[in-house]
């Protein structure tokens, strides 16, 4: 039997499908908040979900590899591994590093969303409504106070879709370490 040297011994298969289970549960969650505040319609907010959960998704395990190469190896190294195939944590002083960062990926993930849901906004924006067709705008003009409403409606609505979906997540990991 031939051996294949580019497949790891040990698959973390359980990591790979609770990443699947939550792209799943967030990309659903995220298209409806898009859907009901930027007032899309289904297709489209369902698009722009995918794309940003995906590649936000990209992004974020890239990081994972990153810095996991550069742990340290007795404390943190040992624990990551130990979630990752088993499940449990075997230091309980590693629990408020684990929440500072919960919190840093929560508020990195709204920061990648946001910016690749303005550049999907912006690469898909129909050329033929250029701004040089348009008359200068006063700084006090109606259209600059609705740009502005909107780039904040933007925020806010990429901002409640990633707190929605971390929190349903959140409690689906609650669960999972409930039922063992």
């Amino acid at each position: 039997m031939p051996e294949f040297h580019f497949i790891p011994r040990i698959f973390p298969l359980g990591a790979i499908l609770f990443n699947f289970l939550f792209l799943l549960v967030a990309t659903p969650l995220e298209a409806y908040v898009l859907n009901a505040r930027l007032k899309f319609d289904k297709k489209t907010s369902a698009f722009y979900s995918i794309c940003i959960n995906l590649f936000s998704n990209v992004i974020g395990w890239i990081i994972f590899f990153s810095v996991e190469s550069v742990l340290p190896i007795v404390p943190f190294k040992s624990e990551l591994i130990n979630y990752f195939f088993y499940n449990r944590l075997q230091s309980n002083k590693i629990q408020s590093v684990i929440i500072l960062t919960a919190f840093l990926i929560f508020f990195t993930t709204f920061l990648v969303k946001y910016i690749c849901l303005k550049g999907l906004f912006i690469s898909l924006s129909e050329p033929g409504k250029n701004d040089e067709s348009q008359p200068i705008i006063r700084r006090n003009s109606r259209r600059a106070y609705k740009n502005r409403w909107q780039n904040t409606n933007l925020v806010t609505t990429v901002l409640i879709g990633n707190a929605l979906s971390y929190s349903v997540i959140a409690v689906i990991l609650f669960i999972r370490a409930a039922h063992p």
